[in-house]
């Protein structure tokens, strides 16, 4: 079966637009959150988000959005758009520029793109109100198509010439971890050579605040203490939008293309809690199959994982279930890899975490680090037990886990080898 391996990054994240400002912060542990200036009122319980830098997207009109002037995008483009669109555009142009694509690179039918967002839920409403109070033929005739789950899919396809597989995926914050390792199946089966992976997410009003009606969104008000996954005094997540690209290929059109990947992808595995709608399995069972499943497909032993990004949000119950799915993976000393969760500086960007985080992984293993765990001060004492390091290891991961989880106890492991 051909290997796969990923050579392509593009980001638009709270830490940071491009893969030098990215990876400088997450070694440096620099937080990309400030105090939202639309929370900022008595009745709205959060105050923090992790805000993207450089771009303005405000308006439900996209031809009054404001980002960097080095991105050329086509008005007709635009319109058809949310704001996670309009990222993730940026993303993979930034994406294929990394990657040293051409143009018959991108668009042929050994081409394909997976992408994963939760929709627009700000232009949902804003289109479904202004049918009910102007009438439906006031209504603008790329509302659906800018707005619904699947948006990102149907403009990215469009835009770049895509002419083999395209698919949205849907399993809230697992989605873009499904997204990735349905794409690894396209490639080491054969069915592509090449597959774009896109996460996004508008990270905005819309997209964060009903989180807070679940209870599960950080009310601090100090940027350094609202994302503390692991901690003992976390009190929620915090909510984040972007986008993040990651470009796949076969082994073969890495050796004729003559690139250098940035990391080997080696397998994946998924398995559901079967538990509880919103809340993750007490005990982990889910996320450790999933982890198990992942190291088997990869033919890796647990002792060899040296990082495991995980997918800890900071939220109480979820980071004890999956401390407990980490010892049950790891059990003996000599296997416990370094654990952190990135989502201390970016937040929690939902559908999109997947893809982010495992582009993270890409880059510390490039780059030879392994980002500490930041905000953690006292360890919950019941996710005793795993290797979590408040600071950064300089020392580049040979073998990385990435894990995701989602409602209804949807869970996936992607396993990368570092190249070189």
């Amino acid at each position: 079966m051909p290997r796969v391996f990923i050579t392509g990054l593009g980001f638009v994240t709270s830490i940071g637009n491009d893969a030098a400002t990215v990876s400088r912060n997450l070694r440096e542990l620099r937080h990309g959150f400030e105090l939202y200036p639309p929370f900022q009122k008595p009745d709205i319980p959060v105050k923090v988000v992790g805000t993207i830098k450089e771009f303005t997207t405000d308006s439900t009109d996209p031809e009054d959005w404001t980002f960097p002037a080095r991105y050329k995008i086509k008005r007709e483009l635009l319109r058809s758009m949310a704001p996670n669109g309009l990222f993730a555009h940026c993303a993979l142009l930034q994406a294929i520029e990394d990657a040293k694509l051409g143009e018959a690179d991108i668009s042929n039918p050994d081409t394909g793109l997976y992408a994963a967002s939760g929709g627009s839920p700000y232009l949902t409403h804003y289109h479904h109100e202004r049918l009910v109070k102007h009438g439906v033929m006031r209504c603008s005739p790329l509302g659906i198509v800018a707005s619904i789950v699947g948006t990102l899919n149907f403009n990215l396809v469009a835009a770049f010439k895509i002419l083999g597989a395209s698919c949205g995926f849907s399993s809230a914050c697992a989605s873009s971890a499904h997204a990735l390792g349905f794409a690894f199946d396209e490639l080491s089966l054969g069915r592509q050579k090449r597959m774009f992976v896109v996460g996004a997410e508008d990270g905005n009003v819309d997209a964060i605040l009903p989180f807070a009606g679940m209870r599960t969104l950080s009310p601090q008000a100090d940027p350094n203490l609202a994302s503390r996954p692991f901690d003992a005094a976390r009190d929620g997540f915090v909510g984040t939008g972007g986008a993040t690209v990651l470009v796949l290929e076969t082994e073969e059109e890495v050796a004729r293309r003559g690139v250098t990947p940035y990391a080997e992808f080696l397998g994946w595995g998924q398995a559901s809690d079967g538990y509880n709608v919103a809340i993750s399995h007490p005990e982990g069972s889910g996320s450790a199959a999933a982890m198990t499943q992942a190291l088997r497909a990869a033919r890796v032993e647990a002792g060899q994982i040296d990082y495991v990004n995980a997918h800890a949000t900071s939220t109480l119950i979820g980071d004890i279930s999956e401390a407990k799915a980490l010892r049950a993976v790891f059990p003996a000393a000599a296997q416990k890899p370094y654990v952190s969760s990135t989502k201390a500086l970016t937040g929690h960007g939902l559908s999109l975490a997947g893809a982010m985080e495992s582009a993270f992984c890409a880059l510390a293993m490039r780059e030879g680090f392994i980002p500490g765990n930041a905000h953690l001060k006292q360890l919950e004492p019941q996710c005793a037990g795993i290797n979590v390091p408040t600071e950064t290891i300089n020392t580049a991961p040979t073998y990385v886990m990435k894990n995701s989880s989602g409602f209804g106890g949807a869970n996936v492991a992607l396993v990368f080898k570092r190249v070189g």
